[in-house]
Order: structure tokens, then C-alpha cells, then sequence
């Protein structure tokens, strides 16, 4: 059974590496850009439409600010990436915003940014595949019925393919991406010269179609929070941009310069993609509406309501009707990859949250175990974590985007904002003790880009929250707290644990104890026990006794004669239990040889069964496993395990050892610019 078990690990991951092999693991920046831009260029497959969709509410005039909002949008996002940009030569480490927090801003301020990307690293995963499975059901009604299990059967693959290591990810996700970026930048590129050079009319297939207007008549303020709220949905396209900054470890040297010159490629690519989808939508006429309305709001151009069984086109295929032709094979191509590009975009939160956790987990705030890393040298524990909080989101709210989209970017934003006011803080530190004009200059010129990435990212944060809040951004404004409550609640554990563990000069932990009395538990007269005997015996102890527990009158009296007869030096105490029960009487007689002697240690001797099946374990050892866990909780006594080998183990004697389910590697070491940010 474990052999299986190993051949399937062995074919779904991969060989196992050394840790010498981690170097192997680093990526170039053709690798990197599609591996942690993913999520960035993708978000340019729905933050148009979606922009389109808040302002569908007041009517098709509304259309008219959406030019405005995409020049906002694109403003923020190029702030933000110039920013990010100073924080990776800065912050190398691969700490992210949450080191850039918690060193300049504080402990609460960096578990607070931590607890953001958290949540938001899960929200990217579902929105992305939710998205994505929306694309495929377009064409495959099959998806369509079973969007939650499909979506998380995607997820599922998504964690496997990481499971099996950052660079196996990449050339898996590379073709894919970079298949997206040409088409879209294609399609834009060739709508363009056909708009502006050949003066040609692009038509989407819902160029003649009309809105039904859910808010007419709106007030001035109205109408300024139906815009507001555009914008907020609309800058959904910036989540992403903070990955590279968690993942500059993953780079290949020189890693600073590396992460920033992706940053800036990704930057531009986004921003290109964005503006032109947006641009050739509003110009061949594209119309969409919130998916529960479609059906009675979006009219055909007879002025009929569209109904139930029409289904709404994602903008980037109708730009590409538009521009190819609603059967060409550009058209499909492009629907294609956009649809793979939004599954691999959760690849994105595949590779920021795992290192973003092992982090925490350094810093003991999250479980030690995520620091830790799998037989492929990725964080395997913290892929498994990120991969079930996004099934249980896809399930709880059955793969619906627009519901997800109202949970979306609030942590993102926090992030960003916290981020930033913590460089202008670093610069200024930098400053006070900066003598050379050049490095002067460069620090101000930094600190200046900070700065307005501080104050935009912060009114744009102001705005999420007011606009999204009461459509689904509480939850995230509950669990953002109960995170970091949780990794204060951890953090104060492992610290009351190291207090209680740490050596003080009043223990002197060299003195021996007075005397060692040795039990041996006995069940009936045979090898095992003989054994257990034998090394009870060996470890020479002040006193020595078996024992066993008089269930069934018969049995013990046998027992009894049989001992004697034999003639076995070691005096056997038979305890009494009239209620059957075997557990309590002998943690009731340990804890009696304890009361009399409190200076001594007591050691208890187990004689355990060695077998080579899984279904063997059920039949065997089960009430020594009960007693073991009982015993461990009483101070002054150790408990052995003398175990004998059935034959049926000799089939498991000359395996290797893998690393079981349950077993324990030793974190890799950091390098000298990685250390705790608690402790520079």
C-alpha cells in the first residue's frame, strides 16, 4: 500500500529534490513574467466589462465616463507599479509589503497588510477560476450546469501542477500566457489600424442592442457613487501587481533588478491591454449588463428583452467579433486563451501566498510547518492551505464572479496603502543618515513616487470600502481581523512556549533523579513481553515490576500460573478492574507510585507489534496507543516502546525511506538578506 502510494505521489509531483537543487528552481525573466504576471494581465479579461456593468445601471449614457474612469484606473495602476518598483530594490527579501510594514510601520501594521494579502490571494484564485469557468460554460453547457465542481476540480489541477515546483510551473503557464498577451495585443493592435487607417466601422454583436436603465432620475451624488463604484470595480485590474514583490527570492540573480524590470514589463503590458480592450469596446458599441438582470435589461434591437436563455458575451469575444469576425479562427483563439489565461491567473496566489506564509511562519505567526519546504522545494503546505480556502469559497458561493468580485481588492488595497506610507518612512530614515548628493537625489526622487502611490492607493482604498462594503465587502472587513487575531494568538503561544522551555540558572537540569522504577505493561506470557523484559532489565532501574490489569478472572489467573512456572524474576501485579476497563487502573496505579516517590521518575514499558499492513494496525496496538496518549500527560513519567517485528513487516524492512504523510523536514536556511524582520 505505501509503495502505491509512493508511485502515485511520485507521478503527480515529480522526483523528489535535494536542497542543493534550489538554485535550479530560479527564474529567468522570460519565466517570471508569465509565472507572476499572470493574474495582473489577466484581471484585463473582465475589469473593462465590469466597469461597463456598474454603469449599464443608470443606462447606455452613462457609457460616456467610462473613457475617464479607464484613464483613472490606468493613472493608479502605473503609480502603483512605479512604486513597487522602488520596493524591490529596497525590501529584496521576498517579505513583500508585509516586511516593508511591519519594519517601518510596526508589528500590528505588517500583520495587518499579511492578513490583507491573505484573504486577497484566496479571492484571486476564485475570482479567476470562477471567471475563467464562465468563458468555457459560454460554449460547453455542461460547464455552465456545474460551474462550483467544475471550477474546483480546476483548482485541484492548478495545485498539482505547483506541488510540482516553481519552475516546472512556469514552462507549464509560460506558452499559455504569453499566447494571451500576443492575441490580445494582436487583436488591439490590428482593431486599431482598421479604425483609424482604414477608417473601417467595427461592430460588436450588441452594437443595436439597448439598456433598460435600473436607476434613472439619478441625483447629482447618486450618479457621483454609481462612478465611484465603477472605478473601484474597475481597479480590480491592479490586483497582481504585488506579487513580484513577495517573489523576488524566485528570481535568478541579479534579483532586484530582474523583479524590477518584470514589474515594469508587466506594467506596460497590463496598461496596453486595458486601455485598448476599453477603447475598442466603446467604439464598436459594446453593450453588457449585470448578469441577474441581463435577461429583462439588455434588449434586442427590435426592443425586445433578450431573456432567459441568451447568453452574455465576455467583452474581449465580442471585440474580437468586432474585429475578426464572430466565426474566424482569431475569434476562437482568442476566446480560447483569454478562458486558459483566467484559470492560470490564480498562478499567480499560488506562488505569492505559500512564500508569503513561510515568512509568517519564520516569524511564528502562522504554523511552523509552513516554512517548510516539499520534496519539489515549493511550499507544499501552504499550495494545500490556499488551495482548500479557494474550493470552500467556489463552493459557498457556487463560482458566481459577480458575488466574488464584491469581496475583491479591499485587502489588496489595504496592502498597497500600508506598503507605501511604510517606503516614504524608510526613505526618510535613509535620509537622516545619507551624506553622498547622488544617493541623496535618487532617495527623493523614491520617496516622492511613494509618497503619491501612498495617497492614491489610500483615497482609492477610501473608495472600495465606501462603495463595496454593504455588497459583500464586510466579509472581508470581518476576516481580515480574525487572521490577524489568529497570528497574534499563534505568535503568543510559540512565546509562552520558548519562555517555559528556555534554561534558567535555579534549574539545574544535570541532576539525575533520586530512582527510576520501571513498569512493564503484560497482557499474557510471550516473546513481546519476554522482551520488553529483557530491556527493562538492560537500562538497569532502581526498582522493576510487571503489571497487568485482571479483566476476565480465568485469563489472569492462567497469567498468574503461568508466570510462576516459568519462573520469571520480576514480581507481576495483577490490578483490579471491575468495570472492564483497562487504561484507567494503571494510570491510576502510576500516578500512586508517583504520589509516594515525587523526586523519582517512573518509565512504563509498552511491548508494541511491528506490522506490514495497513489493515493490520486496526487489529493491534490500539489500547497501547490509547495508554501512550494518557501517559504523556503525566509529569515525571517516560514511556518506552519496545517493539517486536511479525513477519508481515519484513516486506517493508529493505525499502527506502521516503518522507511519509506526517514526517518532518528541516526548513532551508535563508539567505543573509532574508532574516526575521523582527529581529534586524
Amino acid at each position: 500500500m505505501a509503495k502505491a502510494s509512493d508511485l502515485v505521489k511520485r507521478l503527480l509531483v515529480g522526483r523528489a529534490l535535494r536542497s542543493g537543487q534550489l538554485h535550479e528552481q530560479l527564474l529567468p525573466k522570460r519565466l517570471a513574467l508569465p509565472v507572476f504576471a499572470s493574474d495582473a494581465l489577466s484581471s484585463v479579461a473582465y475589469a473593462p466589462q465590469e466597469i461597463l456593468v456598474i454603469l449599464s445601471l443608470a443606462g447606455v449614457a452613462f457609457y460616456s465616463y467610462s473613457p475617464w474612469i479607464a484613464i483613472a484606473v490606468i493613472v493608479v495602476m502605473m503609480t502603483v507599479v512605479a512604486s513597487y518598483r522602488q520596493n524591490v530594490h529596497a525590501y529584496p527579501s521576498g517579505g513583500g509589503d508585509y516586511e516593508v510594514a511591519s519594519t517601518n510601520l510596526g508589528q500590528n501594521a505588517g500583520l495587518t497588510v499579511a492578513s490583507a494579502l491573505m484573504v486577497d490571494y484566496v479571492l484571486t484564485v476564485a475570482v479567476s477560476v470562477a471567471n475563467g469557468v464562465d468563458y468555457v460554460g459560454a460554449t460547453i453547457p455542461f460547464v455552465a450546469q456545474h460551474k462550483p465542481q467544475v471550477a474546483i476540480g480546476i483548482v485541484i489541477l492548478l495545485t498539482l501542477v505547483n506541488l510540482r515546483g516553481l519552475r516546472e510551473s512556469g514552462l507549464a503557464f509560460a506558452v499559455p500566457v504569453y499566447a494571451f498577451m500576443f492575441a490580445v495585443l494582436g487583436m488591439i493592435a490590428i482593431g486599431s489600424y482598421e479604425l483609424v487607417f482604414l477608417g473601417i466601422e467595427l461592430r460588436a454583436p450588441t452594437a443595436d442592442f439597448g439598456i433598460v436603465a435600473e436607476q434613472s432620475d439619478l441625483t447629482a451624488f447618486a450618479a457621483a457613487f454609481l462612478i465611484l463604484r465603477a472605478f473601484s470595480t474597475g481597479c480590480a485590474a491592479l490586483t497582481g501587481v504585488e506579487a513580484i514583490s513577495n517573489g523576488v527570492p524566485a528570481f535568478r540573480k541579479p534579483r532586484s533588478r530582474n523583479a524590477a524590470k518584470t514589474l515594469l514589463m508587466m506594467g506596460l503590458i497590463a496598461v496596453a491591454m486595458f486601455g485598448g480592450i476599453t477603447a475598442l469596446g466603446l467604439a464598436s458599441g459594446v453593450k453588457v449588463a449585470d448578469p441577474s438582470v441581463a435577461a429583462t435589461d439588455l434588449l434586442r434591437p427590435d426592443g425586445t428583452p433578450v431573456g432567459p436563455g441568451y447568453h452574455q458575451q465576455p467583452i474581449i469575444s465580442q471585440v474580437a467579433d468586432a474585429v475578426f469576425g464572430g466565426g474566424s479562427a482569431p475569434f476562437y483563439v482568442i476566446s480560447g486563451v483569454t478562458a486558459l489565461v483566467l484559470f492560470l491567473a490564480a498562478n499567480t496566489a499560488f506562488n505569492g501566498f505559500p512564500v508569503l506564509a513561510s515568512i509568517l511562519a519564520q516569524d511564528r505567526f502562522l504554523p511552523r510547518q509552513l516554512h517548510t519546504r516539499g520534496d519539489r522545494l515549493a511550499f507544499s503546505n501552504g499550495i494545500i492551505i490556499l488551495a482548500l480556502a479557494a474550493c470552500l469559497l467556489l463552493w459557498g458561493f457556487q463560482a458566481d464572479v459577480s458575488r466574488l468580485l464584491n469581496l475583491y481588492i479591499v485587502g489588496v488595497f489595504v496592502s498597497f496603502t500600508l506598503s507605501q506610507t511604510g517606503m516614504v518612512i524608510h526613505w526618510t530614515r535613509r535620509l537622516r543618515t545619507e551624506d553622498d548628493l547622488k544617493a541623496r537625489h535618487q532617495m527623493h526622487r523614491s520617496r516622492t513616487i511613494n509618497f503619491f502611490g501612498a495617497v492614491m492607493t489610500g483615497l482609492v482604498l477610501v473608495v472600495v470600502l465606501v462603495t463595496k462594503f454593504a455588497v459583500g465587502a464586510w466579509i472581508v472587513c470581518i476576516a481580515m481581523p480574525l487572521l490577524f487575531l489568529m497570528m497574534k494568538g499563534i505568535r503568543r503561544h510559540y512565546d509562552n512556549v520558548a519562555a517555559e522551555l528556555e534554561l534558567t540558572e535555579d534549574v539545574d537540569m544535570t541532576t539525575l533523579p533520586a530512582r527510576n522504577h520501571a513498569i512493564v505493561l503484560v497482557s499474557k506470557v510471550h516473546k513481546p513481553t519476554m522482551r520488553a523484559l529483557a530491556y527493562a532489565r538492560a537500562t538497569r532501574p532502581s526498582t522493576l515490576e510487571a503489571i497487568t490489569v485482571g479483566v476476565e478472572g480465568e485469563d489472569a489467573r492462567r497469567l498468574r500460573e503461568d508466570w510462576e512456572r516459568r519462573g520469571i524474576q520480576v514480581p507481576l501485579k495483577m490490578l483490579d478492574s471491575p468495570y472492564r476497563e483497562i487504561t484507567q487502573p494503571i494510570l491510576d496505579y502510576v500516578k500512586s507510585v508517583r504520589r509516594r516517590s515525587p523526586r523519582d521518575v517512573v518509565t512504563v514499558f509498552i511491548p508494541e507489534y511491528v506490522v506490514g499492513h495497513w489493515w493490520e494496525h486496526l487489529l493491534h496496538n490500539q489500547s497501547a496507543f490509547r495508554l501512550k496518549a494518557r501517559l504523556l500527560f503525566k509529569p515525571g513519567v517516560m514511556v518506552t516502546s519496545v517493539p517486536w517485528q511479525l513477519h508481515s513487516s519484513t516486506r517493508l524492512s529493505g525499502r527506502p525511506e521516503p518522507l511519509a504523510p506526517g514526517g518532518v523536514r528541516r526548513p532551508l536556511q535563508r539567505s543573509s538578506g532574508e532574516k526575521d524582520v523582527n529581529r534586524r
